[in-house]
């Protein structure tokens, strides 16, 4: 039981005693650096249901505390703060009953209460890109975090393979390919597909340019270009179920999904379930259909069919055309509803997709709420910001989309080169070397990008993620395997434990306070969707883990019941640090 548990319970019952009033809540924070305490209760709120000094209260508070609670050896009120001193042997046994405990801050999974966590969602028409990068690191972290906080999850993505662009990219590999693949190049499925979606791009520029040189309009050159009247043509084909543009439009697919599989790999993401727009693009219009029948929308008079949520604050929207196709709104409508029916455990999902898409996410909540499904309140837009790199620091395709192999492959060549001036790895193979690059490299990508809100904007610095000092994912990776060495030389020390332990320095209390957080910190990030909050909270565990060894001797300890408990603690710090970064999906080196 937390000493948190403990006092609240405790202060609710003084509050009842001394002043005969009911306290729904207690606040608690931690004691301030400069004043003497471990916990510190704060008294203010307490004034909306008592009367009186907030330091007379505070005191009358503590003088009961340290009589009924046996872990209370001490107390001093600052203003409204009740900053308390806790017992050595509180944490001493707290420390015990969480040492050997391998799922420690996890919570046992709640098979009914599973959440569908979609991230990534590429196009078939080109490679991912830096944007994807974010998206898939925060959807995977967020999927994680939320099964530790107790949630059955499922992770999925829905994979747009249908549509003009991917068309675009099939008639120019016609066009141009020569019957080139990824076998014949040696080039990613992904990338070859993405090549001919660039060469598209070019052959209609100039066909436009072309057709402006004959006199015809700039708007109607750009529609009556040639080749985006045979991509147009194609997708007609594609819907009316082509054999030929079929074969062609699975083939080319085929060759994106292997390229994608290999990204995918190398990050470390995965799916539980795929979704394809080719399968869900028609799914919705049923559901439109007897929404309009119970008036939930309505039809204007060209036929197309709305709903209005000026009342909500927001506008009119539009869920079917005139001609009776569908727009994105109908799909994703449609898609979430038939996710609930493959999994009828499902009861919330959330959504990983850029801020540009806020209002869509809005709106598409309030009409499956309007429409009465109950799992609607549990629906979530995990929103995030763009990702910016400082100009030259990496290769781009046609400098302006930063493609996610390449950064991956830079990031390891970035960890390379600092590592090698850092000269620490002469005793390892190239092998060994070429993994362990591999691992800060990509650790340095991901905690860079997780440590910070997903709302705000990220300028990507990778000389700067790659530093092994500050808040950064070499620095805690070094953390760790420093640990790991000290743990090595202490399996040949005949280490007895150390029951019996009854005082405690004042280093290794602020560890144990540190480590309590642990849980709490985990169901904090699950409730924000916040992989931030689990980086940040292992970052200040790794600063108090650094400042306990620098003032603390573990190995060199005379004392062999204080050795044997600093080295456990030591253990519990890293066992900790690999459980927060596996929630980020970052992996730890046992050396470095």
């Amino acid at each position: 039981m937390s000493i948190q548990t403990v006092l609240e319970a405790k202060v609710k019952e003084a509050v009842s005693a001394i002043f005969k009033a009911d306290l729904p809540t207690v606040e608690f924070q931690p004691t301030r650096k400069d004043f003497e305490g471990d916990i510190t209760i704060v008294v203010f709120p307490m004034l909306r249901v008592i009367k009186g000094n907030p330091v007379q209260i505070g005191n009358q508070i503590g003088e009961y505390l340290v009589k009924e609670v046996v872990e209370v050896s001490s107390f001093n009120v600052i203003k409204g703060f009740l900053n308390l001193v806790i017992e050595d042997s509180f944490y001493v046994n707290y420390f015990t009953e969480i040492a050997s405990d391998a799922t420690f801050g996890h919570v046992k999974t709640n098979s009914n209460n599973a959440v569908m966590v979609e991230y990534s969602s590429p196009n078939t028409n080109k490679p991912l890109h830096l944007g994807h990068i974010r998206n898939n690191l925060l959807g995977y972290s967020v999927a994680e975090i939320l099964k530790a906080s107790g949630k059955k999850v499922y992770k999925t993505q829905i994979i747009n393979d249908r549509g003009i662009h991917i068309c675009k990219s099939m008639v120019a590999w016609q066009k141009f390919g020569e019957g080139k693949t990824p076998e014949s190049t040696g080039l990613k499925g992904d990338k070859l597909v993405g090549n001919y979606y660039v060469a598209f791009d070019k052959a209609y520029k100039a066909e436009i340019a072309d057709l402006i040189v004959k006199g015809i309009d700039k708007e109607v050159a750009e529609k009556q270009a040639p080749i985006l009247q045979e991509a147009q043509q194609m997708l007609l084909k594609w819907e009316a179920g082509d054999d030929e543009v079929v074969s062609l439009w699975k083939k080319m697919n085929q060759w994106v999904y292997k390229g994608f599989e290999v990204t995918y790999k190398n990050l470390g993401v995965d799916f539980d379930t795929l979704y394809y727009e080719s399968d869900t693009y028609l799914l919705g219009k049923d559901v439109v259909a007897e929404g309009l029948e119970r008036g939930v929308f309505f039809k204007k008079e060209d036929g197309s069919v709305w709903i209005d949520l000026t009342e909500d604050g927001l506008d009119e929207k539009i869920v079917l055309r005139s001609d009776g196709t569908a727009v994105y709104m109908t799909q994703d409508i449609g898609t979430a509803i038939q996710r609930v029916k493959d999994n009828p455990d499902v009861s919330g999902m959330v959504y990983t997709v850029g801020n540009e898409q806020d209002y869509h996410f809005k709106v598409l909540f309030l009409i499956l709420k309007k429409l009465g499904f109950s799992w609607s309140d549990n629906l979530f837009h995990l929103s995030y910001g763009m990702v910016d790199l400082p100009s030259g620091k990496m290769k781009s395709r046609e400098g302006t989309v930063v493609d996610a192999d390449d950064l991956m492959v830079d990031m390891t060549d970035t960890a390379t080169k600092i590592s090698e001036e850092l000269g620490k790895l002469d005793d390892y193979s190239d092998g060994e070397k070429q993994g362990l690059y591999k691992m800060i490299g990509l650790g340095a990508l991901k905690y860079y990008i997780l440590k910070v809100d997903p709302k705000k904007r990220i300028l990507f610095d990778p000389e700067e993620s790659v530093d092994f000092q500050g808040n950064t994912g070499p620095f805690i990776q070094y953390t760790f395997a420093r640990i790991q060495s000290i743990l090595r030389k202490a399996k040949d020390l005949n280490l007895d434990g150390f029951a019996g332990l009854i005082e405690l320095h004042e280093k290794e209390k602020e560890l144990i306070k540190q480590l309590q957080l642990y849980p709490e910190t985990i169901q904090l990030a699950a409730t924000n969707y916040s992989p931030a909050l689990i980086a940040n909270y292992t970052y200040d565990l790794v600063k108090e883990f650094n400042s306990f060894y620098q003032n603390v001797s573990i190995l060199g300890e005379t004392d062999n019941q204080k050795k044997a408990f600093r080295v456990a603690l030591s253990e519990k710090v890293s066992a900790v640090i690999a459980s927060a970064f596996q929630l980020l999906g970052i992996e730890v080196p046992e050396r470095m």
